[in-house]
């Protein structure tokens, strides 16, 4: 008797551990975001509708005619001014910009964060917002972890002309156990990661509504038609360097990847802006850019 107490005691302590962590995981990141920053000025403030539900708070900078557009989608617990950076010297280079928050980040309402679940409508209803406001453009996404998991899962966006994937997880059990991993320690994070994993994810549904097995961006990402480039860090632990090979490897031709020597889970960008814009730019560039706009902008930068 004592033994099945124990058990018992063991799995109801298990299961409220997971479900508070999961709980924190998912908790919204809603912050005020303010004015646009100084590089961005121009920016119009914009309101876009979701089928997740909830409106988007974002901002959009017109670009030169025959520019192209991107839109920007920010990593989990981030917010457009992760990607204000980034938009500030697409700008300068004459794409059209778009950047917002998912549901549940920044300004934009949410029960919960969904690990994709929901941000992938919202990803859709972003693409949909600038295909609408730029028709005769060319568009392409820059997705940065859960942004990039929203590019590839639900609805869409499939029609795009290019898409950049960073630090993107291929399934979300493999990133749970990595962030299991990083959470328990070198120690503990081996023996219950594993446990505790499949748990969280049998909980998600009915905490959360939603269902896991949806959350693979690796069984999405065949459909993009659109040429890829897939980065990573190598010493990345919440999404390993052979993972993201792996969701490569499922991608169609063309498709590019770049291992960012050195960087962990961080915003490449910031970790080595240099080398990022000499990988990042070309590619958009000349999948989005008419190529009138870009000698344009070459003449005028000097580049």
């Amino acid at each position: 008797m004592a033994l099945i107490v124990l058990c018992a005691f063991v799995v109801a302590s298990l299961c409220g551990t997971v479900l508070i962590a999961g709980l924190l995981m998912s908790r919204p990141v809603q912050r005020v975001v303010g004015p646009p920053p100084p590089g961005l000025a121009s920016a119009e403030e914009v309101r876009i509708p979701s089928k997740s539900g909830t409106t988007l708070s974002g901002w959009w900078i017109g670009g030169q005619p025959g520019g192209g557009c991107i839109v920007l989608m920010h990593g989990v617990r981030r917010n457009r001014l992760s990607m204000a950076r980034r938009a500030e010297l697409l700008h300068q280079w004459g794409f059209a910009v778009l950047l917002f928050d998912f549901q549940a980040h920044g300004a934009s309402p949410g029960r919960a964060i969904t690990f994709g679940n929901l941000e992938a409508l919202d990803a859709a209803a972003a693409v949909g917002f600038a295909r609408q406001r730029l028709p005769d453009e060319r568009l392409g996404v820059i997705g940065v972890s859960l942004g990039g998991a929203a590019a590839l899962l639900g609805p869409g966006p499939r029609q795009l002309e290019a898409l950049v994937l960073e630090s993107v997880f291929p399934d979300l059990r493999t990133a749970l156990i990595n962030r299991l991993h990083i959470y328990l320690g070198p120690v503990m994070g081996p023996v219950l990661a594993p446990v505790l994993a499949p748990m969280f994810r049998l909980l998600m549904r009915p905490v959360l509504g939603v269902r896991t097995p949806r959350l693979r961006p690796i069984d999405r990402i065949a459909d993009v038609t659109a040429p890829v480039l897939i980065a990573s860090g190598t010493r990345d632990r919440s999404t390993t360097i052979e993972e993201a090979r792996t969701l490569f490897q499922h991608a169609t031709d063309p498709k590019q990847f770049w291992a960012v020597e050195g960087a962990g889970h961080v915003n490449l960008e910031r970790y080595n802006p240099d080398a990022y814009w000499r990988v990042v730019l070309p590619f958009i560039t000349r999948y989005v850019q008419s190529p009138a706009c870009h000698e344009q902008n070459r003449r005028q930068t000097g580049t």
